[in-house]
């Protein structure tokens, strides 16, 4: 991809530089912009769809996205622009499908096939879920629990407070603490995580 090629109307030169640095296949230069612009598109995302939970998956998504088509993407636009638009997009799929899922639910039920992934998983990604998974261990009791519900159960944080007998609001504190501290614990190997593609893992 030459991006030299492309329309720099508001590109900014220092961002375009990184931009194509991703683009040759630099993972420091994704996270850049994923450290940038990551919080920023969650609260974007979630005033159209309500759903903190939600809004994380959709904007992880669009930097696996991001990583995965970095060497056909060409900018017309900023980098920031360029996200805003994508996150648009994605929410916008995001809000017909849960539209069509609820509609689906009212006329039918859907018995699902469990599907094994067969093949090889490496060494690598074996130790990685394995620091990952002792690092939700070390979380404090009541935050580790909530961790679980959400994450593992899918529960919603109102669900959650309900099996819990407590408050949304004390659910909502207990994952801001979990989040925070497995964030300080894994980032001796946040490389590794990111480079896995493994971030809704952690930080969803």
């Amino acid at each position: 991809m030459n991006l030299h090629e492309t329309n720099r109307g508001g590109l900014n030169p220092e961002e375009l530089f990184i931009f194509e640095r991703m683009a040759a296949g630099d993972q420091h230069a994704l996270r850049f912009f994923f450290d940038k612009y990551y919080n920023d598109l969650c609260n974007y995302v979630n005033l159209y769809i309500h759903n903190p939970s939600a809004s994380e998956d959709i904007v992880q998504e669009l930097f696996i996205y991001l990583w995965e088509k970095r060497e056909i993407i060409k900018l017309n636009t900023s980098v920031k622009a360029y996200l805003f638009q994508a996150s648009r997009h994605k929410y916008l799929n995001f809000l017909r499908s849960e539209k069509s899922h609820h509609k689906i639910e009212q006329e039918v039920s859907v018995n699902e096939e469990v599907l094994v992934m067969e093949g090889d998983i490496s060494r690598k990604t074996l130790q990685m879920e394995e620091i990952i998974s002792a690092s939700i261990e070390k979380l404090p009791p009541r935050c580790r629990e909530v961790y679980l519900l959400h994450k593992n159960e899918e529960l919603s944080y109102k669900e959650i407070a309900s099996q819990m007998n407590i408050s949304v609001k004390t659910v909502e504190n207990q994952m801001t603490i979990a989040l925070r501290k497995l964030k300080e614990l894994l980032t001796p190997y946040y490389d590794q995580i990111f480079a896995l593609l493994l971030i809704g893992f952690f930080v969803a």
